[in-house]
């Protein structure tokens, strides 16, 4: 049932807003339930998360917006938070309040914001986050008497303990209480007066609907998004206006933008005076002891690349258990179709094709969440800050800053957001390099890729079996992409890309303890997204490769071999001993293998795979890993549901017709796949070959459209999937080659 507009517009909406790393999105998630829907807003790349709070028989719906340090808009997205307080964003309907979240023990800092909002004359909440951190350095608040002086509801909390949650839903919920506070007025009288001409100005121009808060704006941020945007619309004249509007503000002393900061700082020094003790001199925490080593020159990147390869060899160890059941749920699945469906092409497409494709992906969602599951509690705890901060020196010297570094590890898990992390960066060089090597990060649709082949190097452990050959080869796969993005990002930044790096500047947020809750939602909403795309894109492949790997062909000779061998194995179950019958299945069985590889060779897909393998025989591949390679230019992870449908097809059975496609299967036969001169197929270095194309190709077409969107050009987009692909085949190349000299 669609709501009435009646309805939509019952329902009292307030944004939330602060700083980053005050505690903004754990208290939203709390008061939201973990419940919020997740897109973009229109025309932009800022994430909209909404969701609505139930309290007291009231529902109220709650906007989260992007953390930042200021409203003053530079780029379109940044104007979108602006535009959505202001009730101007066309899919927001007008808002009831802003709550405005802060760092109880860093006001002074925080109050920059504040006073912004209070600049807007909407109704507002203030919360007072992180209140322990606050008393733990021993800052004291008079929150009293903060009320009575900003005329605001403030209120203490604790959103990760959900302290003082229900005290903020209550203010959230009353009308009484959430009213307009009095503007602050920081700036001096002449600036306020030039804003009221300038306003005039507008008005006389046709634009009649520009909020006052629009207008200071635009006289403060020179160049900024405003300026813009409106002297675009109403030409030079009005730019000319703003020229001579500054050099007035200039001659009294309000040069601008320069005397925001210093308006506004002391304003929030004056408002906090009296009611804020701040000890002189911090005491030594625990967090600085800790800080110590985590950001050393030296053993803060050794800390680091000892946690990564923890972390790879846990996910190579932790997920067996897991991975065992899924595997079990697949074989128990194709066992009860084959039994209850006939040999023909409904079986094979089930069994053959679904079965074989999607299970084979979903197989590794256990590690995919381990993956998640990992990154989430690195975010949560605040070491992810510390990461950044070590790594800048070593990236400022490829002409990249800290900044860089949350963008780049967001793409282990995705590239996608980690493209979408880079509006942060403000220098525009910075950020287009960062989103160009972005991709090169291997993300969670290349860890099946890895697995799969990392079954076929020896099972070889160390430190007594703490340490395997499959873990560490998925730490160096991994890390390939890292380490290939350094040179990239340094020829990008002395050709295209050409200037300074500017310093960087990062606040570390408190250690704290990662919230279940939020951590568990994380990994959730990302497992569920590889969830839907298994069940989506690579359901529509598999069924794609499945098609053109069983016509054209007469399959009727194929499906009476398999009703004759399901005959037999019934038979032998039922008498063991008898040899002849043993050896009449184990000759059925071999029929249907020769006729199931001359079929699948016959058919459409093995055509294709023929007619492209001349390409990729120098890297080691045969046609139905050509094949393969194909079909994944959409998504890498298709590869394994891709092998998995030709390999079901192709025969090379050794479970006698039971219809299990299961990863061990799968495995099995891969390994048993031999050249036409005898040579397995999946030799060491064929298998290095693959994982290192991988490992540095494009084969992403979301990430693509992504990167389109970021950089407003598909020149980018095509420039990305042109340089990885040269790259990842270069590689694979070098790979294959120095490896079967070095087995000669």
């Amino acid at each position: 049932m669609v709501p009435s507009e009646s309805t939509l517009k019952s329902v009292r909406r307030f944004a939330m807003i602060g700083n980053p790393n005050t505690g903004k999105s754990t208290l939203f998630n709390t008061l939201t339930g973990l419940q919020a829907r997740v897109g973009n807003f229109p025309g932009c790349t800022v994430e909209k998360k909404v969701g609505k709070l139930h309290f007291e028989q009231q529902t109220v719906e709650l906007i989260d917006l992007p953390g930042t340090y200021s409203l003053s808009p530079r780029t379109p997205d940044e104007m979108v938070s602006v535009d959505v307080l202001l009730g101007r964003q066309r899919d927001v309907e007008e808002l009831d309040g802003v709550i405005c979240i802060v760092d109880a023990s860093n006001l002074e800092r925080n109050f920059y914001l504040l006073s912004q909002i209070l600049d807007l004359q909407l109704p507002v909440i203030l919360v007072l986050n992180m209140w322990d951190v606050a008393q733990a350095r021993h800052v004291s608040i008079d929150v009293e008497g903060l009320r009575q002086r900003l005329r605001i509801p403030v209120i203490v909390c604790e959103a990760h303990r959900k302290m003082g949650v229900d005290d903020v839903c209550r203010a959230i919920v009353d009308p009484e209480r959430v009213v307009a506070p009095k503007r602050p007025k920081p700036f001096q009288p002449e600036f306020y007066a030039e804003c009221s001409a300038l306003g005039e100005s507008l008005s006389g121009r046709g634009a009649t609907d520009v909020p006052f808060y629009v207008v200071e704006r635009l006289l403060i941020d020179v160049g900024g998004q405003v300026e813009t945007s409106l002297v675009k619309t109403y030409g030079q004249t009005l730019a000319a206006e703003l020229v001579a509007a500054r050099e007035r503000l200039k001659e009294v002393g309000c040069r601008l933008p320069i005397a925001e900061a210093k308006a506004r700082y002391a304003w929030a020094r004056a408002t906090l005076k009296g009611l804020v003790n701040v000890p002189s001199k911090r005491a030594r925490t625990r967090s600085d002891g800790i800080d110590s080593l985590l950001t050393h020159r030296v053993f803060g990147l050794v800390f680091f690349a000892a946690l990564m390869f923890v972390i790879f060899q846990a996910l190579y160890s932790w997920s067996g258990p897991l991975m065992d059941l899924v595997e079990a749920g697949q074989s128990y699945l194709s066992g009860q179709v084959s039994s209850r469906v006939p040999p023909g092409s409904l079986r094979s497409l089930l069994v053959d094709g679904v079965i074989a494709g999607v299970g084979g992906v979903l197989i590794f969602l256990p590690q995919i969440a381990l993956l998640f599951l990992f990154i989430a509690i690195l975010e949560d705890c605040g070491y992810m800050a510390r990461a950044a901060f070590v790594m800048d020196r070593l990236m400022t010297r490829v002409g990249l800053s800290g900044k860089s570094f949350v963008p780049l590890m967001s793409s282990f898990a995705c590239a996608i957001p980690g493209v979408m992390a880079t509006r942060v960066i403000e220098n525009r060089r910075d950020r287009m390099v960062t989103i160009l090597v972005a991709p090169l990060m291997s993300c969670s649709a290349r860890l099946p890729v890895y697995i799969l082949l990392t079954a076929f190097l020896p099972k070889i452990k160390y430190l007594d079996g703490w340490v395997s050959l499959q873990g560490i080869v998925l730490f160096a796969m991994y890390s390939l992409g890292a380490v290939v993005a350094i040179p990239v990002a340094w020829l990008l930044k002395k050709t295209f890309f050409k200037g300074e790096t500017p310093p960087f500047v990062m606040e570390l947020p408190s250690y704290k303890k990662p919230s279940p809750g939020i951590v568990f939602a994380r990994v959730y909403d990302r497992s569920r997204a590889f969830v839907v795309r298994a069940g989506t894109l690579i359901f529509l492949t598999t069924i794609l490769v499945w098609a053109g790997g069983y016509f054209p062909g007469d399959r009727e000779s194929l499906h009476r071999l398999e009703s004759q061998i399901e005959a037999a194995s019934a038979r032998v179950d039922a008498s063991p001993d008898e040899l002849p019958l043993q050896d009449r299945l184990e000759k059925l069985t071999d029929e249907q293998n020769a006729l199931s590889a001359s079929l699948i060779e016959e058919s459409w897909l093995g055509k294709i795979g023929h007619s492209i393998e001349p390409a990729v025989r120098p890297l080691g591949w045969d046609w139905k890993i050509g094949v393969g390679v194909v079909a994944s230019f959409p998504a890498r992870e298709v590869i394994v549901a891709t092998l998995g449908t030709i390999y079901s097809l192709g025969g090379d059975e050794d479970s006698y017709g039971d219809g299990e496609v299961e990863y061990s299967k799968l495995v099995d036969r891969m390994g048993r796949s031999k050249h036409p001169d005898g040579r397995e197929v999946f030799d060491l270095p064929t298998v290095f070959s693959i994982m290192v194309f991988f490992a540095l190709c494009a084969q992403c077409a979301s990430t693509l459209m992504v990167i389109r969107r970021e950089t407003n050009s598909w020149r980018w987009a095509a420039f990305t999937f042109f340089y990885m692909t040269c790259l990842a085949y270069a590689g694979a190349l070098i790979t294959y080659q120095v490896g079967m000299l070095l087995l000669s």
